[in-house]
């Protein structure tokens, strides 16, 4: 029987950076994925046998489910961390954001402005503008279902079976292709024998108070049902002295239904819906220079802000639900059938200027919602391993926004976007002797992306969409399109284990992400390409579009389980070739006499990515003090040299040696110590983690005081289990040195486009694009954080 592996439970309990401290560190259920038991496993444990076992199992034995079936995640040719949920709870995780500190290449982050939004970047690839119109270069998936759009995708961390980050291009395993990597978060599966009650509660600093229960019981001997609530709060971090509302506060309902039937071994139906209220205060940002028009300094603390947008409310409410059914017509053959439904609807006030005048404010609304359709056929016929499988995804994605200015002019925009895409993808694994074993995998995407976009001008007040008292004075765009793209997708690896325990291994994968319409184009702005005086619809459909990217991406690695599985490593080197990479962005502009802003989406011609990471895990001391202490390691490291090698920039000039990836350090190093020792009949476990991000660029273009050069974070816990693990205590502790670091931003000052310094007018001010006060504005992450959490288990 499979279980849940927590030889290195001391080591995992290391704060919010924790959760990633090496590849072989997954964990899984007998049933990942909430798939069929594989033949011949036995009958499985209750769920809290399965989420804590002795201390002492191999750190070898320990599975995944990357490759969707089970294995040892040694003899996976594949670049992946993963956590359980158990040891994430026992480190007080909060949100998926707290597993991006300790994995090597990889940032997630919450968006500017906002609680819910989600930035995700792996090995350099990824999407920081939340708009409609453009793909995420990072997949995330709910139980195999992909979450199309960003909104709503800070998935808070409760019920969850396990995390896992698959780094590099996927497309020939999952439903949904994506050219970066994917997060999977995978929540539980009932305990079909017996009622249970789990239940959660924390209280810290900021009044931070949130409460979790989780619920169970068989209610035939097929069928059994579960429930799962959140209420999550937090008071802000700093106030906003213009409105007076608490700023970087946290208000958020969130709950779960689950219904799983299984009237035989063969046959598995689950049924789950969730849903999530987040009512948080908009985040205000912080200036970081003097205001050009009145003079107003920036505030001395980074949490407060000056904004005065607050309507519409901030609101974000997303809800969805899965049907996932699975039979198995004979021992080596399984069907899956993965049905998704999800829905968003976020309102949200941003104030980009942080000032009470209306200079630059932006409030929006984005509605996102989409259906899909997983169907897969796996088989394990002993040396064949593999699946077959179709996806389909029906997605509608709508941006509608303000940008209001000064003198009471205001720009309408709205964006409309329809997904349709569909796919055929497969993968296979030919085991030729115990050593050595031959991957194959390919892919072909067809997908259809249609726009309507629209955008006025309106002078004297907003616009009507948002309650505004402006008067429509002039049409911007009035643009609608329709693009097809199609490309096939291969993938192959092979492996060797020279040893048992012991695997190299070589990959190369291609990704592809589809192209489109920027949502913020102006048709009105579109220039004259072939110089003939006029601008055709031709150069305006040209103008509003942006190409796919591709990238190439070769892979080497090791992994190994040494020393009887009390050192665990994992290597792995690679290099991307990137095509046509989609940087999309808006700047401040003039038409017609009046400033205003327009998208500028560029297809950055060609870049090399090229890195290395290494994680590894020790328990070098056991039994060395009291019987039953153990003392752990662990690390992780992550290199990148991601550099541009073709951007050819507006004026028809290649400024490569100028652009930088953004959203991508350099150096993202972690250490984490453990110990732990038996008291009162339980265990003590202490961690603590110190987790390093080298400097780190905002935009392309360097973008001085946005940037954040590099810095240290220090977390630690101190949890005590009782003898039957029905009770837990924790104390846990967040940046605890209190560092200052930005997160995004938001930058409307002219700059010179080679070197990325300011220009100043001939009074040595800043020279606005956008508004008269300059914008400069940037978002922290969370200060120092103090909690205590108690659990019990029934």
């Amino acid at each position: 029987m499979l279980r849940t592996i927590s030889s290195a439970r001391p080591i995992l309990l290391a704060g919010a950076a924790l959760a990633g401290l090496t590849a072989p560190l997954a964990h899984a259920q007998d049933r990942p994925d909430q798939t069929l038991p594989a033949a011949g496993n036995d009958t499985p444990d209750t769920a809290t046998d399965q989420e804590r076992v002795s201390p002492r199992a191999a750190i070898g034995d320990i599975v995944v489910t990357a490759r969707r079936r089970e294995e040892s995640l040694v003899d996976v040719p594949i670049a992946v961390t993963a956590y359980t949920g158990a040891d994430l709870e026992q480190a007080g995780s909060i949100d998926i954001t707290d597993i991006s500190n300790t994995t090597p290449n990889v940032t997630l982050e919450v968006s500017r402005g906002t609680n819910s939004t989600l930035t995700a970047f792996i090995r350099g690839v990824g999407q920081q503008d939340p708009v409609a119109g453009f793909e995420a270069g990072v997949g995330v998936y709910v139980d195999d279902v992909y979450l199309n759009r960003p909104q709503a995708a800070v998935l808070e961390i409760y019920d969850v079976e396990r995390i896992e980050v698959l780094r590099g291009p996927q497309g020939t395993l999952y439903g949904r292709n994506t050219i970066g990597g994917a997060v999977k978060y995978v929540t539980k599966r009932l305990d079909p024998y017996k009622a249970t009650l789990r239940a959660r509660a924390t209280y810290g600093n900021y009044d931070k108070a949130d409460g979790v229960i989780v619920a169970s019981t068989p209610v035939t001997d097929s069928l059994r049902v579960g429930v799962a609530g959140a209420r999550l709060s937090r008071g802000g971090f700093g106030t906003n002295l213009t409105t007076g509302e608490e700023n970087y506060n946290k208000d958020i309902w969130a709950a779960r239904g689950t219904i799983e039937f299984e009237p035989s071994d063969t046959f598995f139906l689950r049924l789950s819906g969730d849903y999530s209220h987040d009512r948080s205060n908009s985040r205000g940002g912080h200036r970081l220079i003097t205001s050009l028009a009145t003079d107003t300094p920036p505030l001395d603390d980074v949490y407060d802000s000056r904004g005065g947008l607050d309507d519409p409310k901030q609101d974000v409410e997303a809800y969805g639900g899965a049907l996932l059914a699975e039979m198995r017509p004979a021992d080596w053959l399984t069907i899956r059938s993965i049905t998704g439904y999800r829905k968003d609807d976020s309102s949200t006030p941003i104030d980009f200027d942080a000032l009470p005048a209306v200079d630059l404010d932006v409030p929006a609304v984005y509605r996102n919602k989409q259906f899909s359709q997983e169907v897969q056929a796996l088989v394990d016929t002993g040396d064949l391993h593999g699946l077959l499988g179709v996806y389909y995804l029906d997605a509608e994605a709508k941006t509608i926004f303000d940008v209001r200015l000064p003198a009471t002019v205001t720009a309408l925009t709205f964006g409309d976007v329809d997904t349709n895409t569909a796919a055929i993808f497969g993968d296979f694994t030919y085991d030729f002797t115990p050593q050595w074993s031959l991957s194959l995998g390919g892919r072909y995407t067809w997908d259809t992306r249609r726009s309507v976009i629209n955008r006025a001008v309106y002078i004297g007040g907003g616009s009507p969409y948002f309650d505004g008292a402006g008067t429509f004075f002039a049409p911007q765009s009035d643009f609608r399109g329709t693009r097809d793209f199609a490309e096939f997708t291969p993938r192959a690896s092979i492996s060797f284990k020279p040893v048992a325990g012991q695997q190299l291994y070589a990959s190369y994968s291609k990704g592809f992400k589809g192209g489109g319409f920027d949502p913020r184009g102006v048709t009105t702005a579109a220039p004259d390409f072939n110089g003939d005086g006029t601008v055709s619809y031709d150069e305006v459909y040209r103008f509003m579009t942006f190409d796919p990217e591709k990238v190439d991406s070769y892979e080497l690695g090791y992994k190994a389980a040494l020393l009887d599985g009390r050192l665990n490593l994992a290597l792995a080197g690679f290099i991307a070739d990137y095509t046509d990479v989609q940087v999309p962005g808006s700047v401040g502009t003039t038409i017609n006499g009046q400033q205003t802003f327009i998208g500028v989406t560029t297809n950055a011609g060609k870049a090399r990515i090229k890195g290395v990471e290494l994680e590894g895990r020790a328990v070098p001391l056991q039994d060395f003090g009291t019987p039953g202490d153990e003392l752990s390691l662990a690390w992780t490291l992550g290199y990148i040299d991601a550099e541009y090698t073709q951007f050819v920039d507006s004026r028809g000039i290649d400024v490569a040696d100028e652009r930088a990836f953004q959203n991508t350090p350099k150096w993202t190093v972690s250490g984490t110590l453990g110990y732990s020792t038996p008291l009162g009949g339980g265990d003590l476990d202490f961690t603590g983690t110190v987790s390093y991000r080298s400097r780190t660029q905002q935009f392309e273009l360097r973008t001085p005081m946005l940037d954040q050069p590099g810095y240290a974070l220090f977390d630690a816990n101190l949890v005590w289990h009782s003898p039957d693990d029905r009770y837990s205590i924790g104390i846990h502790g967040r940046n605890l040195t209190d560092e200052r670091y930005i997160v995004s931003g938001y930058n409307f000052l002219s700059q010179n486009p080679d070197t990325g310094d300011f220009l100043r007018d001939a009074n040595g001010d800043y020279i606005p694009t956008l508004g008269a006060e300059g914008v400069l504005t940037a978002y922290y992450g969370n200060p120092r954080q103090v909690f205590v959490t108690f659990g019990v288990k029934f």
